[in-house]
C-alpha cells in the first residue's frame, strides 16, 4: 500500500529501533507529549538516515527527463496508429509532464496531444494545446501542419454553437429572455439543522440527531481540509470486440486526475519543476503552488517513499501555516490542559470513537477549520512504541531534509506578523542557521508528527466507482476503488457502526449538485455559479434511513456487518481505532452468538449467526440448511433435518466453495478475452456444482449469476442476461439489504439489459426501484438517474 511508508524505510526504522539500548527504549516510549516526542526522535535522527532516505528515494524520481518524454510520445503514437485516442492523448501527457520547459519534446507532446483530442471531439482543448506547441517552439517547418488542425476546430465549434442556439430557439421559441438556469439547492458546507454535536466520556465529540431526519435527506457536506492523490489504484481496461484484445497500457490516477481536486482529465497542466504532479487547470496548479507544492516539489520522491499518509500530513501543516499552528497549540497550555487528558488519554475501548477532541465549544467544524484537525485524537497512549518511533523517526527526517531547503514556502508565513516575517524570508545565515525559522521548523516538524498519528485513525478514504467493463460494452460494470486519502473535520466526528444509518457519497472536480432539493430549496442559484462554488472534493453524508431525535448519527470505518463476521470486524476495529465494538449490529450477532454457544454445550464457533459467507450452505445430501458447529480446533457443519443428519468437515466444505470461486475466476478471465461462450460454458458446469451446496441466496451464487448475465450480455442475448441478473439481485438483497446502494447499481444493471432487450414493461417496473434507492443513497442528481430518465423518456415517447 502506498499509504504508509515504503517496505525499505520501515525496515531501517525497524532496525534502528532494535539497536537502541533498552533504557532509551523505554524511555521513549514512556513519552505522552508530542513534543516531547519529536524532540527525543530529533536527537536520534542522523545523517545517515537522510542519506538512507535519498537511495530509497532514487527509485521514485520525479525530475523531468527529455529522453522519457520521447519514450511516452512513441508509445502514444503507437496507440494513435490503433486508434486508441483516449490511450494515446494519456501517453502524451505523459510527455508533456516528463518533457522540460520550452523543450521541442514538450512542443511535438503538445502537437500529438492535440491530434488525438481532436479525434476525440475535445475541440476547445485540442485548441489550447495548439498554441501551447506554438509557444514551447514547435518546428517551423511543421507548423501549417497545426495551422489546419486550428481551422478545423474553429469551424467545429461554429457549427456546434449555431446547432445549440437552435436547440435553445426551439425550445424557447418566444425568446422572452434567457433561458432560466435550472434551480439547484444552495451550497452549504456543514452540518443540517436537524443535527448537532455533542459530547460525552463514553462516545467522545459525535453527532445527534435533534429532530426526525428522513432516509434520504442530507445531513452533512465537508471538504477536506488536505487530501492526497493515491498512484496506481487503477487497473488497465480492455478495449473489447475483438479475439485476444490488446490490453491498455496501465495508467494509474496519478495519470488521469487532477493532483488537487481529483477531477479525471485527459490533458493535465504538468507542474513546472517535477514529472509527477499535473494538475486539471491552470488555476488548480497555482493553489496546489501557493498551498503547499513549491516546497512538496523537490522532495517529490522522498514523500513518495514516506507514503501518503507522511505526505498528507505535511500537506496539512503547510496549509495551517505558522499561525494556524500556533494558535492551535494555544488551547494545550493553561487551563485547557487540564481538560485535554479526558478526552485525550481515555480508554476507548469500550466505545466506537476514536477521534475526540477537546471539549472546546468555539470550535467550528467544516473543511477549513484546523483547530477541528489539530485536536482530533492522535492515540499516542494507544500506538505502540515501534509505530510511534517510525512516525517520529520520520516526521524528523523530513525536518532534517526542509532545513537545508532553504526558506519556508508562502503557505507557511502568509499571515506571520511583519515583525518576524523580515527575519525568516532569508532563510538560514552563514554561521549555521536563522533561530527564528528553526524554531518555526520545529513546529511544523513537531505538527507533522501529530498528524501522522492522528491519521492512523481519522484517514477517510475517497473512493469512486471505476468502470471495469470493455469500452463498447452496453451493460455498466463498476467497481469502488480508493483514489486519494483526505482528512475531513466534519466527517471525523462521525462515530462508526458496523450497519450504518448514513451513506457516503464523495465527488471531484467540478460536478453536479451532490445534495438536491432537500437542503432549502427556497434558495436557488445558476448551475455556472454553483459550479464555480462546488470546485473541489466534497463528501455528502445522507440517512440511509429514518433516523430518530436523539439517535446517533453513525457511518462505517470499513468493516461492515454485511461483508464480515462479527469476531474479524473487532479484531481490524480494535487493531486499528483501538476500540471494541459495540454497535447494534455486533450486540445482536453476539447475542446470537452465546445462544449457539449455549445451543452446542458451550463450544462456540467463530463467526456463528452473522458470516455471509457461511449462510445459505446446503447439505448435499437432501438440501436442507447446513448449520457451523464446534471449536477452532474442530469445525463440523450439520443438516438441520432431523432426519438427515448429515455432517461434514470445515475443510470439505471450504474446498468446496474454493473450486466454486477458481472456476467463477476461470470464467471471469475467459470473458476478458473477449471468450464468451467458453465463459458460458464454465459458468453453467459450476452452477450445477454449486447448486449442491448453495442456497439461492449464497453471495457466491449472486456473483456467478452476475456473471452468466454478463456472458449473455456480451452475446446480445438480453432476456437470458436480464433473467440471471434478477437472480443475482436476489442474492444482493439478501446479503446487503433492500434499502442499499449495492442492491440499486445491481437494478440499475438490469434496467440497462431490459432496455437494451427492448422489454418494455419490464423496465418501467424496475425503473421506480431503482429511482429509489440511488436517490436514497447518491442524491437526485446522480448520472444514473439522469440515465434512467432518458430511458424513461425514450419508452413512453
Amino acid at each position: 500500500m502506498m499509504d504508509i511508508p515504503c517496505v525499505q524505510w520501515q525496515d531501517h526504522v525497524a532496525q534502528k529501533w532494535t539497536g537502541l539500548d533498552p533504557e532509551l527504549q523505554e524511555q521513549f516510549a514512556s513519552l505522552r507529549e508530542i513534543d516531547d516526542v519529536f524532540q527525543c526522535a530529533l536527537g536520534l535522527t542522523t545523517q545517515d538516515d537522510v542519506d538512507f532516505l535519498q537511495s530509497v528515494s532514487a527509485g521514485y524520481s520525479v525530475q523531468k527527463d527529455t529522453e522519457e518524454a520521447a519514450k511516452c510520445r512513441e508509445r502514444g503514437n503507437s496507440s494513435f496508429k490503433a486508434r486508441n485516442y483516449t490511450a494515446a492523448a494519456l501517453h502524451y501527457s505523459q510527455g508533456i509532464c516528463f518533457a522540460p520547459q520550452s523543450s521541442e519534446q514538450l512542443s511535438l507532446c503538445y502537437a500529438n496531444r492535440s491530434a488525438a483530442l481532436h479525434h476525440l471531439q475535445h475541440y476547445q482543448e485540442c485548441l489550447d494545446d495548439i498554441d501551447k506547441a506554438l509557444k514551447s517552439g514547435y518546428p517551423s517547418h511543421l507548423v501549417h501542419k497545426l495551422q489546419d488542425r486550428r481551422t478545423l476546430c474553429l469551424e467545429r465549434l461554429f457549427v456546434k454553437a449555431k446547432e445549440e442556439d437552435h436547440s435553445a430557439a426551439s425550445k424557447n421559441p418566444e425568446g422572452s429572455g434567457r433561458v432560466k438556469a435550472p434551480s439547484v439547492g444552495p451550497l452549504i458546507f456543514g452540518i443540517c439543522p436537524q443535527a448537532a454535536v455533542g459530547s460525552s466520556v463514553e462516545k467522545g465529540r459525535h453527532l445527534v440527531a435533534t429532530e426526525r431526519i428522513v432516509a434520504g435527506q442530507v445531513i452533512l457536506m465537508d471538504r477536506p481540509y488536505s487530501c492526497v492523490l493515491i498512484p496506481g489504484m487503477e487497473e488497465a481496461r480492455g478495449k473489447g470486440g475483438r479475439q485476444d484484445m490488446e490490453r491498455e497500457v496501465l495508467f494509474g490516477t496519478e495519470c488521469r486526475r487532477c493532483h488537487r481536486c481529483l477531477a479525471e482529465t485527459l490533458c493535465p497542466v504538468p507542474c513546472k519543476g517535477c514529472s509527477y504532479s499535473r494538475y486539471c487547470s491552470t488555476s488548480c496548479q497555482q493553489e496546489a503552488w501557493e498551498e503547499h507544492h513549491r516546497w512538496e516539489c523537490p522532495l517529490g520522491a522522498d514523500l513518495m517513499a514516506m507514503g501518503v499518509i507522511s505526505q498528507l500530513a505535511l500537506r496539512v501543516t503547510l496549509k495551517a501555516g505558522l499561525n494556524g499552528v500556533q494558535m492551535a497549540r494555544e488551547p494545550i497550555r493553561g487551563e485547557h490542559k487540564k481538560s485535554e487528558p479526558s478526552c485525550v488519554n481515555h480508554d476507548s475501548s469500550d466505545s466506537n470513537q476514536c477521534h475526540s477532541d477537546q471539549p472546546d465549544s468555539s470550535i467550528s467544524y467544516y473543511g477549513d477549520s484546523y483547530l477541528s484537525v489539530f485536536h482530533l485524537l492522535h492515540h499516542i497512549n494507544q500506538h505502540g512504541p515501534r509505530l510511534c518511533f517510525l512516525s517520529a523517526v520520520t516526521a524528523a527526517t523530513l525536518y532534517l531534509k526542509l532545513s537545508k531547503a532553504g526558506p519556508p514556502p508562502a503557505s507557511w508565513c502568509l499571515s506571520k506578523p511583519s515583525a518576524t516575517s523580515s527575519q525568516s524570508e532569508h532563510g538560514p545565515d552563514e554561521e549555521g542557521g536563522n533561530a527564528d525559522w528553526d524554531s518555526e521548523l520545529w513546529l511544523l516538524g513537531s505538527a507533522v508528527l501529530r498528524h501522522l498519528l492522528q491519521l492512523r485513525c481519522n484517514a477517510q478514504a475517497i473512493v469512486t466507482l471505476q468502470d471495469t467493463g470493455a469500452a463498447n460494452s452496453p451493460v455498466q460494470s463498476s467497481r469502488e476503488i480508493r483514489i486519494a486519502t483526505a482528512m475531513f473535520p466534519t466527517l471525523s466526528l462521525l462515530n462508526h457502526s458496523c450497519c450504518p444509518n448514513t451513506s457516503l457519497v464523495f465527488s471531484t472536480g467540478t460536478s453536479a449538485d451532490p445534495c438536491g432539493s432537500d437542503v432549502s430549496a427556497d434558495v436557488t442559484e445558476s448551475v455556472a455559479e454553483y459550479k464555480h462554488e462546488a470546485r473541489g472534493v466534497t463528501v455528502t453524508v445522507r440517512a440511509a434511513k429514518v433516523i430518530s431525535p436523539g439517535q446517533e448519527i453513525l457511518h462505517c470505518y470499513g468493516p461492515h456487518s454485511s461483508r464480515m463476521v462479527t469476531q474479524e470486524r473487532r479484531r481490524l476495529l480494535h487493531d486499528q481505532y483501538y476500540f471494541l465494538c459495540q454497535c447494534e449490529a455486533c450486540s445482536v450477532q453476539q447475542q446470537q452468538e452465546e445462544e449457539v454457544e449455549v445451543e452446542d454445550g458451550g463450544q462456540q464457533w467463530p463467526g456463528a449467526g452473522g458470516d455471509p459467507q457461511e449462510s445459505g450452505l446446503l447439505c448435499c445430501k437432501c438440501k436442507g440448511y447446513l448449520k457451523k458447529s464446534g471449536n477452532k480446533s474442530e469445525t463440523i457443519f450439520f443438516c438441520l433435518r432431523s432426519s438427515c443428519g448429515h455432517r461434514m468437515s470445515l475443510s470439505e466444505v471450504s474446498r468446496g466453495l474454493q473450486e466454486i470461486r477458481v472456476d467463477l475466476e476461470k470464467a471471469v478471465a475467459l470473458m476478458e478475452r473477449d471468450r464468451p461462450g467458453e465463459a458460458m460454458k464454465l459458468l453453467k458446469r459450476t452452477q450445477c456444482q454449486s447448486g449442491l451446496i448453495l442456497a439461492e441466496k449464497h453471495p457466491l451464487q449472486g456473483e456467478l449469476a452476475d456473471a452468466t448475465a454478463r456472458a449473455y450480455a456480451t452475446m446480445g442475448d438480453w432476456k437470458n442476461a436480464a433473467s440471471y441478473l434478477e437472480r443475482s439481485a436476489v442474492a444482493i438483497g439478501s446479503q446487503y439489504g433492500e434499502d442499499s446502494i449495492e442492491l440499486g447499481r445491481q437494478l440499475f444493471k438490469l434496467a440497462q439489459l431490459h432496455f437494451n432487450g427492448g422489454a418494455r414493461g419490464p423496465v418501467l417496473s424496475v425503473i421506480p426501484k431503482v429511482r429509489r434507492l440511488l436517490c436514497l443513497h447518491c442524491g437526485p442528481h446522480c448520472h444514473e438517474l439522469q440515465e434512467l430518465k432518458a430511458m424513461e423518456d425514450c419508452l413512453r415517447g
